[in-house]
């Protein structure tokens, strides 16, 4: 039987629990708190479209406790990982895989990318501080995903499906590895989509793209994605911060199949959305900007590439999250952002 730990077992993470544990799966939970105790006392709760099914799972705030597994899901936020990196130790074995089901540019992006550029074969420091999860993990280790599914702790121990199905999976080197197979169908099994794309990269930069533009916004505004949309400016700004971030990522390799305004227009056409980082301003919650945000200027000035937009837009929200103590400055990451742009020569 496969052993499959998902790290951070909250609202994705019990979405994912309960597909692989219908797939036969032997699925553990790292949790905390009052959702890790009604999961002990109780089992973990999905519901999905009016439909309620409990699950009985290993779950535990101590790693050791659930020993080496197959595979590792983190679905904690980016920048909750790299301080912690070291209780991963006791699930990992030999060979086990990991799978960081995060928003962002990934830690491991640069491994086997091929962008042509300096940036091969090291970590991102937005994401990865001094290359925590790059050396304490390995970069061979990781299995990309694309997470696309909302869902929310209603109480403790019980998550409630609210739109989507799909975790694209792949390998940073594009293979159809056996062990990228494997998840792959076992999610199927448990009834989601889970398709292996050679070119996963491709896909972060098509989230990444709502992420980093559509969620400052709102989280300074408070508006929902709809109204961004249909208001002329607030869609300009939208607009250039994508122009913006498809220049950094197709420098590095990345394919944009989607158009600016058909990207805007998915967003908009969701009425009464807000995404992330605004719940985090509401729900008075550490707000997640380094992966989503900065990670893209992180990116542009060491490819030399202007974002003045998304510059502007990110001082705003990252003096919001200051001064709302939601957000926590790293000097190194602002010598890297608010330093000036230097054309090439």
């Amino acid at each position: 039987m496969t052993k499959i730990c998902i790290f951070g077992a909250g609202a994705i993470g019990g979405m994912m629990a309960h597909a692989l544990h219908k797939a036969g799966a032997e699925v553990s939970l790292v949790a905390r708190g009052p959702h890790l105790e009604a999961i002990q006392e109780k089992g973990l709760t999905f519901i999905k479209d009016g439909v309620s099914e409990t699950i009985d799972v290993k779950a535990s705030d101590n790693p050791a406790d659930l020993g080496e597994q197959d595979y590792v899901i983190i679905t904690l936020k980016a920048h909750s990982v790299p301080p912690i990196v070291d209780t991963f130790s006791p699930l990992l074995g030999p060979d086990t895989a990991i799978v960081s089901a995060v928003n962002g540019v990934p830690w491991w992006y640069f491994h086997k990318a091929n962008s042509g550029t300096d940036l091969d074969e090291n970590p991102v420091e937005t994401t990865d501080p001094n290359g925590a999860q790059w050396h304490a993990f390995g970069p061979e280790r990781a299995i990309g995903c694309v997470v696309y599914p909302a869902c929310e702790v209603t109480e403790p121990g019980t998550v409630l499906h609210r739109s989507g199905d799909r975790f694209t999976l792949g390998e940073p080197s594009g293979e159809r590895t056996d062990r990228a197979m494997a998840l792959s169908k076992l999610l199927r099994d448990g009834g989601l989509r889970a398709p292996v794309k050679p070119r996963i990269r491709d896909e972060l930069w098509i989230k990444l793209w709502g992420n980093c533009s559509f969620n400052p916004v709102s989280a300074i505004t408070g508006a929902s994605l709809d109204l961004i949309g249909a208001d002329v400016a607030s869609r300009t700004v939208v607009r250039n911060i994508m122009s913006e971030a498809r220049e950094v990522g197709q420098a590095i390799g990345a394919r944009f199949t989607v158009g600016i305004e058909r990207r805007i227009q998915g967003g908009a056409d969701i009425i009464g959305h807000k995404p992330s980082t605004r719940h985090d301003v509401e729900q008075n919650r550490p707000m997640e900007l380094d992966a989503l945000i900065v990670s893209v200027q992180e990116l542009a000035r060491r490819l030399n590439i202007p974002t003045p937009t998304l510059d502007a837009v990110s001082a705003l929200v990252r003096m919001q999250g200051q001064v709302m103590d939601l957000y926590r400055r790293r000097p190194d990451l602002e010598a890297i952002v608010d330093g000036e742009y230097q054309p090439a020569d």
